[in-house]
């Protein structure tokens, strides 16, 4: 039976990663960038985190449409990696990506992705998150400074991309692997079932 796809989707973020996550499941969606605020106190748990910032970016779009497209669901979503108890967001440079990767080469870290979905009609919303163990090599320095070199890690939390050449130095992950690129499919298709939104058919 062929899945026609009732209601649109809006996706709240400029994230090629999330785009080429959701096209993947072959539902029709549009991207609207979301311009939200993403500040969050230092004592907030990492749950707490990806959790306010998805639903802070999926609201963002929601206030700004105006009425229009108003049988959408809109959806937010952020990735944060954990280490020590301690939030390591994207590089400002190359020393920097450096400076992580040193940190976590050898070690396990945690990656946390709060997903959030908004009806645009009712403003009816629901916000969950999941989270994933990822443990590195162990890295020499030249490898370090190998894969800094490539680009690839500057504007990726944590200074990787598990989707690339990143694959090369993650040993081994506990988890969901596309909550570590950026969105857990497993879940957002869970969420959408909850707004008439399938991602497989139904008889």
């Amino acid at each position: 039976m062929e899945n026609v796809q009732q209601r649109p989707i809006i996706l709240a973020s400029t994230s090629p990663r999330r785009k080429e996550l959701i096209a993947s499941l072959h539902l029709a969606f549009e991207v609207i960038p979301s311009h939200a605020d993403e500040d969050t106190p230092v004592e907030w748990t990492p749950e707490q985190t990806v959790q306010e910032l998805a639903m802070r970016k999926a609201l963002a779009v929601f206030r700004d449409l105006d009425g229009r497209g108003s049988d959408a669901v809109i959806v937010g979503s952020d990735t944060i990696v954990v280490l020590d108890g301690k939030i390591l967001g994207k590089p400002v440079d190359e020393q920097d990506a450096e400076r992580m990767l040193t940190k976590l080469q050898g070690r396990t870290h945690r990656v946390f992705t709060g997903i959030a979905c908004i009806d645009a009609g009712n403003g009816q919303s629901v916000v969950n998150y999941r989270q994933t163990d990822v443990t590195m090599k162990e890295l020499s320095d030249a490898t370090i400074r190998g894969y800094v070199q490539t680009g690839e890690p500057m504007d990726k939390a944590g200074s990787y991309a598990i989707q690339g050449i990143g694959a090369s130095l993650v040993d081994r992950i506990e988890g969901c692997y596309f909550n570590v690129v950026g969105l857990s499919l497993p879940l957002l298709s869970d969420m959408l079932d909850g707004f008439g939104i399938h991602v497989l058919p139904r008889a």
